[in-house]
């Protein structure tokens, strides 16, 4: 290879041509200082947005859950520190409703996730008007949840269409929703029907992402359908699983509009979750402070949640 070399003055004899290093260029360097504004121009509303709806509140959330404060009254927030946090474990109700928001999360959760993978597992498969049977299950989805909530209302009301088919077959009608027993449930079933269709999809794209060559390796090997979805199906579901448990039981753990139209707490806190109950508190009572120091022990049990969700899903990869 030959080199081509630069003479300096004084007949010195400089580094090759090829050796030198690289110099760099103004007008490049410009171009990447002029994208990185652009970026940072386009990024800034998104920025502006999340600082301003979000970290604001949170931050002035957090400064009224250490206070007493009464909007209605002329005094200005009163320091308190820890003792609202203090106060709710202390109180009955705060824990009742920490076991209602858990009730209703268990009784929601399990079969939602189950039916979901029925359907998701029975859509899988191609037939004829398969996809009018995936829009079919996730149109309840797409529905707001308070239009949802309205329309089971009627249907659990005293002449609703679920006392109609009781009276047709020669059974008594129900309270479903004043009685202490079923209020909760009923408000569940509501929920589990709702969520349906949106776990139903996040599944059936799980499924449609395990290699179709691990079943037919099983088949193989003899595997019959329950071996194949114990051993294949399960596994290559787990971070999907995974995921739309810890995402149901957050939605769950924040339930309101549901609670607040079907039965607005009641019978007797039967239906109270800690959601509602941050309701009253703040705009019943006008307790502001008190419910700031709710909605932060909501948060971190959702929190809690979302790292064992994150772990669940580091642990099934490995």
């Amino acid at each position: 290879m030959s080199l081509t070399k630069s003479s300096l003055p004084g007949g010195l004899v400089g580094l090759p041509a090829r050796d030198q290093p690289p110099r760099a260029s103004g007008r490049r360097h410009k171009r990447w200082t002029r994208r990185a504004v652009f970026g940072l121009l386009f990024a800034a509303p998104a920025a502006l947005y999340l600082v301003i709806f979000q970290l604001v509140p949170v931050v002035f959330g957090l400064v009224i859950s250490l206070t007493a404060y009464n909007p209605l009254s002329r005094n200005l927030p009163k320091f308190v520190g820890v003792n609202n946090y203090l106060s709710l474990f202390a109180s009955g109700g705060f824990g009742k409703a920490l076991l209602v928001t858990g009730q209703y999360v268990l009784e929601v959760l399990p079969a939602t996730v189950i039916i979901a993978l029925g359907l998701a597992l029975l859509v899988n498969r191609p037939f004829k008007g398969v996809g009018f049977f995936r829009s079919a299950f996730f149109i309840p989805n797409i529905v707001s949840l308070t239009a949802v909530s309205f329309v089971w209302l009627w249907m659990y009301s005293q002449n609703g269409l679920f006392n109609d088919i009781l009276t047709d077959l020669g059974l008594p009608a129900q309270s479903w929703l004043l009685n202490h027993d079923t209020a909760l449930t009923a408000a569940a079933v509501m929920r589990v029907w709702k969520a349906l269709g949106s776990n139903m999809v996040l599944l059936l794209a799980g499924l449609q992402t395990i290699p179709r060559e691990l079943y037919e390796a099983g088949r193989v090997d003899g595997a019959g359908r329950w071996s194949l979805f114990r051993y294949v199906t399960l596994p290559g579901l787990r971070p999907m699983l995974v995921y739309v448990v810890a995402m149901d039981i957050i939605y769950l753990a924040q339930s309101f509009a549901e609670i607040y139209v079907l039965t607005q707490g009641g019978p007797l806190g039967s239906t109270t979750t800690v959601n509602y109950l941050i309701y009253t508190q703040a705009f019943q009572y006008n307790q502001l402070g008190t419910a700031s120091a709710m909605a932060f022990v909501l948060f971190a049990l959702v929190i809690s949640f979302s790292v064992l969700s994150i772990r669940g899903i580091a642990g099934g990869n490995k």
